[in-house]
C-alpha cells in the first residue's frame, strides 16, 4: 500500500486553517437527518484538529444541485445535526472560496469550526476545475481529506485541491486505507469473498477482479442464479440475467485456472411468491427448482457449508447479501453466514472487512455490526475498490 500522511504527521497546527473533506450528504426527512452515522465517522478527525487549535473549515456535498444554488441541498440544512453529533457549535459560511470565506476565517477564533456551503453549487466541482480548487486552497493551510465515499470521485474537493495544498487523510479515511489494505491489499491468506445482491451485471468487474485474487468467491443473491443457470440448472422463474450466462461461466473458467474455488449453493429456499413466510415456502436441491418456482434464499445445508469455507479462510471481504434479506425468512442464510464471520473475528482468527448498503444493514439485522472487523459505510468508492480500480481521492493522498 502507498504511504499516506496522517493527522501524526501534522506539526503545531496553532491557528491554521484546516480544509477538511468530509461526508455529510445526510439522509434527510422533515428538515432533520435520520441517520448521522457519517457524522459519527468524522468526529474524532474535526474535533481532534479543533482541539489542537486549528481553525476548521469543513468541505461537503450534499445531494445533486448540479452546479446551481438550492435552498433546500444547501448545507445549512444539516448544520443542528452535526453539532448535535460534535457537540460543538458550527458557524455557517455560505460560499466556499472569496471575501466571504476571508472575513468568517477571520472571525473564528482557534479550535473553531465553520461548515462551507455545498461543493457542488459551483460547476468547478464536478469538472475538477483548476481555478476553482486554487481559489478554496487559498483560505487553508493544509488539506485533510475524512471522505472515502466520495474518494473514487476526481472534483476539485478530492483531488484537485490536493495540488495546492499539503495533504493528510483524516482518521476516518485512515482506517478505511487500513482496513481495505488487509482485506484485498496485504491480505493473510486464504482469502474468502462474498459477493451477494440482485444483478451479476452491476457486479461484473468486482467478480472478475476478485476471482485472481481470493481463494474462495462465495456467490448469493439474484447473482447466484445466473451461475447456476450457467451450470446447467433450471432456476424457473427466479431473478436471473439470461443473457450473461457466457459471461458467468467465463468467470468460472477464469476462477478455476487462477486456483479460486467458487461456491455457489446446492440446496436453495424456493417460493411461488416473494412474500414473508409464503405458504408454498420449501428448501430444495438446486436441480429440484419446479418451473413455477423462485430461489429466494440459500438453504441451511449451504449455508453450513460455507460456515465451514470461513474457518478455513484468514480474511473475508463481504459485499452483498445472499437472499433476498429484506423479506422473512430469506434472511436466514445471510445471517447465519454473518454470525458466524462475526465469531471467528471475536476469536481473533478471521480479519472480516464488509461494505456497501445492503450489507450495512444485513450485519444490523444479525446483530453484528459491532464484531467485525471493520465497516465501510461507503458505495460507490468501495465498489470500485473491490474492482481493483484506483480511486483518485486516495491517489492524490499518496501521490
Amino acid at each position: 500500500m502507498s504511504k499516506f500522511k496522517t493527522l501524526d504527521d501534522l506539526g503545531d497546527v496553532t491557528g491554521k486553517v484546516a480544509l477538511v473533506r468530509v461526508d455529510l450528504n445526510l439522509p434527510m426527512k422533515d428538515g432533520s437527518a435520520t441517520d448521522v452515522t457519517r457524522v459519527e465517522a468524522i468526529k474524532p478527525t474535526v474535533l481532534e484538529l479543533a482541539e489542537r487549535g486549528a481553525k476548521v473549515l469543513m468541505l461537503a456535498h450534499f445531494g445533486r444541485p448540479g452546479g446551481k444554488r438550492s435552498s433546500v441541498l444547501s448545507t445549512s440544512m444539516v448544520v443542528g445535526d452535526v453539532e448535535g453529533v460534535l457537540g460543538k457549535e458550527l458557524m455557517f459560511i455560505p460560499e466556499v472560496a472569496g471575501p466571504v470565506v476571508e472575513q468568517s476565517i477571520g472571525i473564528l477564533r482557534n479550535g473553531d469550526i465553520g461548515l462551507l456551503d455545498n461543493t457542488r453549487f459551483w460547476p468547478g466541482e464536478e469538472a475538477n476545475d483548476a481555478d476553482f480548487a486554487k481559489a478554496i486552497a487559498a483560505h487553508g493551510d493544509f488539506f485533510v481529506n475524512d471522505a472515502f465515499s466520495a474518494a473514487h470521485r476526481a472534483h476539485a474537493t478530492t483531488e484537485g485541491i490536493t495540488h495546492h495544498l499539503p495533504a493528510y487523510a483524516g482518521r476516518s479515511m485512515e482506517a478505511e486505507l487500513k482496513a481495505l489494505d488487509a482485506a484485498l491489499g496485504n491480505p493473510q491468506a486464504p482469502v474468502a469473498a462474498v459477493v451477494g445482491g440482485a444483478k451479476v451485471s452491476s457486479k461484473l468487474a468486482v467478480l472478475e477482479n476478485l476471482v485472481g485474487r481470493v481463494q474462495h468467491l462465495i456467490i448469493g443473491g439474484g447473482m447466484a442464479n445466473t451461475f447456476l443457470a450457467a451450470r446447467g440448472v433450471n432456476v424457473g422463474k427466479s431473478l436471473c440475467e439470461h443473457d450473461l450466462t457466457d459471461t458467468a461461466s467465463r468467470i468460472l473458467d477464469t476462477a478455476d485456472h487462477a486456483g479460486c474455488t467458487v461456491h455457489l449453493p446446492y440446496d436453495v429456499v424456493v417460493s411461488k411468491e416473494f412474500a414473508a413466510n409464503p405458504p408454498s415456502l420449501r428448501t430444495c436441491n438446486v436441480h429440484e427448482v419446479a418451473e413455477d418456482e423462485m430461489i429466494l434464499d440459500i438453504g441451511a445445508s449451504a449455508a453450513v457449508a460455507l460456515a465451514d469455507v470461513l474457518k478455513t479462510c484468514r480474511t473475508l471481504v463481504w459485499n452483498g447479501p445472499l437472499g433476498a434479506f429484506e423479506t422473512e425468512p430469506f434472511d436466514a442464510a445471510t445471517v447465519a453466514l454473518a454470525r458466524t464471520a462475526a465469531a471467528l473475528t471475536q476469536e481473533g482468527s478471521l480479519i472480516s472487512v464488509a461494505g456497501g448498503g445492503d450489507t450495512v444493514a444485513a450485519l444490523a439485522q444479525a446483530g453484528v455490526t459491532g464484531d467485525v472487523t471493520y465497516i465501510s459505510t461507503a458505495g460507490g468508492a468501495f465498489l470500485e475498490w473491490m474492482e481493483g480500480k484506483e480511486l483518485p481521492g486516495v491517489a492524490a493522498l499518496t501521490a
